[in-house]
């Protein structure tokens, strides 16, 4: 049904049912000076052709993957989704479906999740994961929250190379806690400085967040990190925002980590300008309590048939508040279906050829541009798909530049890092063909002065 906005008649018998002269009267208890005193400035209103025409004529203005060339990466990657999973998705029970709190009309949602949670776990290493979140860093955040429940701790440490938007959010749900956020320095190479991490260790620390790879791109030394965390007693919360990676390399849960929280929009959500994303979180057992959100199980009925239901279900929905993990009121569900029927269709063996191709291509990318004039790659450590390039002039002007060409060439640092103003994050996916690149080369190339 049309959008049919409210008549006069509408409003006056809504206002003469709640027993108020006009709409302005509705808003009194707002104060005055802060009250708008004229009409919007609005344009007309337009036929609904006209309409359209209008929205599209807006769209073709936003830069995008498909309209320009495309490296940006960030914690939102351009990666190719199978027409079958918005086949899917697109069901009516799928896309009407609400939360499954009656498991006897819900079994097809709840299995939905129930696989989703097993193929998080098969990617993490860990041993139980929930039924998603908003996304990586609302889910990084609640990580540091669990690690406090688990550990009765509030010092946390946090690697200067995390990803800075997950930082923030971090940051903000500590904000009112009573929190002690202390920030670990990354070394020349990229990768945190573990004799900065061993220094500030201490009984005290309920854990340390680390990206893996890191916003810089470069593949963290998990297994050194857990090593000393676990020393005194701290959690290695691993927070993973290109999941592809986990195709390649080895998982967090066998490297030590014990929280592994990420962002799922790899696994066949597009970059849509931002969101809807999701948030994924694995744990070990043995924190398997202290978990925000929900966790799907399984079981059988008094007849011996397979079932599923909400097992754990400690949000603020479901118990008293004071008593809940969380505040997280839904799960993306649609969104875990879409991860869900991505990874089933591309298997074991499709998620590691996917993977291979980006560690790949990016190896390929980098080597070129370290190879032109005015330009470096400052951190040696081994990357995944992204990596850092330092240029002699701003990375605003170089991007600037490169975007007068139709290439989205990367992310400037230096609105996020002290001392970084030439250097910019490039990102290459299985989406870039050797062409592209080439092109990205040619462009830098000819661009310097």
């Amino acid at each position: 049904m049309r959008y049919i906005p409210h008549t006069e008649e509408d409003i006056r018998q809504m206002l003469d049912t709640i027993g108020v002269d006009a709409v302005a009267d509705l808003f009194t208890g707002i104060p005055a000076d802060v009250r708008l005193q004229r009409p919007m400035n609005l344009a007309p209103a337009l036929a609904e052709g006209d309409l359209l025409r209008e929205f599209k004529q807006l769209a073709r203005q936003n830069a995008t993957a498909d309209s320009h060339l495309s490296f940006l990466g960030g914690g939102a990657y351009n990666h190719f989704i199978p027409a079958v999973v918005d086949q899917l998705i697109s069901r009516s029970e799928f896309y009407t479906a609400y939360t499954p709190y009656q498991p006897e009309i819900s079994q097809g949602t709840l299995q939905a999740i129930f696989e989703y949670q097993t193929l998080v776990c098969q990617l993490t290493g860990m041993d139980v994961a929930n039924a998603s979140m908003y996304d990586g860093a609302s889910a990084c955040a609640e990580a540091v929250l669990m690690t406090a429940r688990a550990t009765r701790r509030k010092k946390v440490l946090i690697s200067a190379a995390l990803h800075p938007e997950y930082r923030e959010t971090v940051e903000t749900y500590c904000r009112y806690l009573d929190f002690d956020l202390v920030t670990i320095p990354f070394a020349a190479d990229g990768r945190t400085d573990l004799s900065a991490l061993e220094s500030s260790l201490g009984t005290d620390v309920a854990a340390m967040v680390t990206g893996y790879p890191n916003f810089f791109g470069v593949i963290e030394d998990l297994a050194s990190q857990a090593a000393l965390v676990h020393g005194c007693g701290a959690r290695l919360v691993a927070a993973v925002a290109e999941p592809i990676a986990l195709g390649l390399l080895k998982s967090p849960g066998d490297l030590g980590a014990d929280i592994v929280a990420g962002e799922g929009q790899s696994f066949g959500i597009p970059v849509a300008f931002g969101g809807p994303y999701l948030g994924f979180f694995a744990a070990r057992q043995q924190d398997l309590r202290s978990m925000p959100g929900r966790l799907v199980g399984e079981t059988v009925d008094k007849e011996g048939r397979r079932g599923f239901v909400l097992t754990l279900s400690t949000r603020e929905q479901h118990i008293r508040r004071e008593k809940a993990t969380s505040n997280i009121c839904s799960n993306e569900g649609l969104c875990a279906l879409m991860a869900t029927v991505y990874l089933s269709l591309m298997g074991k063996a499709g998620i590691r050829e996917v993977a291979v191709q980006n560690l790949s291509k990016a190896e390929y990318a980098r080597q070129a541009i370290a190879a032109i004039d005015g330009y470096s790659i400052p951190f040696a450590a081994p990357v995944f798909n992204e990596f850092v390039v330092e240029s002699s002039e701003p990375a605003t002007a170089v991007l600037a530049r490169l975007e007068q060409q139709n290439i989205l060439g990367g992310i400037a640092l230096g609105r996020s890092f002290a001392g970084m103003d030439n250097r910019f994050l490039v990102c290459v996916t299985e989406q870039n063909s050797r062409a592209e690149i080439d092109a990205l080369v040619a462009a830098l190339a000819g661009g310097v002065k």
